[in-house]
């Protein structure tokens, strides 16, 4: 099997030929670094590639598999992690020049990972303190979207939606606190989950998670990817989880369609893009599906709320900084502009969010 044959597939299918012999851990990891190797320089999708360390893990992976140990739902599957999350021995950085040490243990959710048999290749590129909605650091340089280099691949998680889109990887964590994954993801033409919070565990390292606006999520190529994702990281997962849930007889569904941009967001919705829309709520349809067109009466206080518990965590993650000096300029001015809230503003903002998502 070729190098572009193995990268092509997606986790579930390498973790399947992985478990049944068909191929070997190492032999699957070898293949991914040569495809970083090759595509990495133009996109430069990773901050740091952790090519001995996977090996080495991919050898244990392989022993385990030849003493006839059972097999694992990720088992020898290249994942990338977005280097705002935890990965024992490695410097979280951010995306910033700033001294960080070197974490000591896993995150949760890198922990559990690797318990599934994942193998972490590397740690993806993101705007520092994952702030703008493209991928571009002055430390780190720009991550390009690999289909239009001339593009970003979005933002924060811009390294993990280009690493999994070309194969470098088979998925990627990544984070969302306003459009993170999700931006990532529709630029680079994969899927991108956004979980309810609470679903999947945030390490200390993301402190108030922008006062609750951020959660953790998979990056992948397929669906069937995501939900098993989902069900290896996540708390409180219904028995069976979501992968099996996708194998059972699809019930209908009665499904809102909305294209109305939340206020504050500097989008339109092109030609192409509305068909592509119309294409999928035609072919929901098809299948028996209730379409209801249910355009969302957002509200500026909707605006307010997101933008003052993000310019406080914002505030709130440079404060742990020991020399902000160190930060680029534009991030040194939103803290400032985070500066100018009142405190009772936060205290606000949390305990009015509950009525404005009813």
């Amino acid at each position: 099997m070729s190098d572009l044959d193995l990268v092509a597939h997606d986790a579930s299918a390498q973790a399947e030929l992985v478990a049944t012999g068909a191929v070997t851990a190492r032999a699957l990891i070898e293949a991914t670094l040569r495809r970083i190797e090759q595509i990495d320089p133009a996109v430069n999708a990773f901050r740091v590639v952790l090519a001995d360390r996977a090996l080495e893990e991919a050898d244990r992976i392989d022993a385990r598999r030849s003493h006839g140990i059972a097999a694992l739902p990720l088992m020898g599957v290249p994942v990338a992690i977005k280097d705002d999350t935890d990965v024992a021995g490695q410097v979280t950085t951010w995306g910033s020049t700033a001294d960080r040490d070197a974490a000591r243990v896993d995150c949760v959710v890198v922990a559990r990972l690797r318990a599934a048999g994942a193998i972490i290749i590397g740690k993806t590129n993101v705007p520092e303190l994952t702030l703008w909605p493209w991928t571009a650091s002055e430390r780190w340089g720009i991550t390009r979207n690999p289909w239009r280099p001339d593009l970003t691949p979005g933002g924060s998680s811009g390294g993990s939606a280009a690493a999994v889109a070309t194969g470098m990887c088979a998925m990627a964590l990544g984070s969302d606190g306003g459009g993170s994954i999700r931006y990532p993801a529709g630029l680079t033409g994969i899927v991108g989950v956004k979980p309810q919070r609470g679903r999947v565990p945030i390490g200390a390292e993301h402190g108030s998670a922008w006062h609750g606006l951020l959660t953790l999520g998979p990056l992948t190529r397929s669906v069937r990817d995501a939900a098993l994702f989902l069900d290896v990281v996540g708390d409180g997962v219904a028995a069976g989880g979501y992968h099996s849930a996708l194998l059972q007889p699809p019930r209908r569904l009665r499904i809102a369609v909305s294209i109305k941009p939340p206020p504050g967001t500097n989008v339109t919705l092109s030609p192409s893009m509305r068909h592509a829309v119309e294409t999928t709520v035609a072919l929901l349809a098809s299948l028996g599906h209730q379409i209801v067109d249910a355009e969302i009466d957002y509200g500026l206080a909707s605006l307010w709320n997101s933008t003052v518990r993000l310019l406080r965590g914002v505030r709130d993650d440079v404060r742990t900084i020991p020399n902000p000096a160190d930060l680029e300029r534009r991030t040194r001015r939103v803290a400032r502009i985070a500066g100018l809230l009142p405190n009772r503003s936060i205290a606000k903002a949390v305990r009015r969010e509950p009525a404005i998502a009813a």
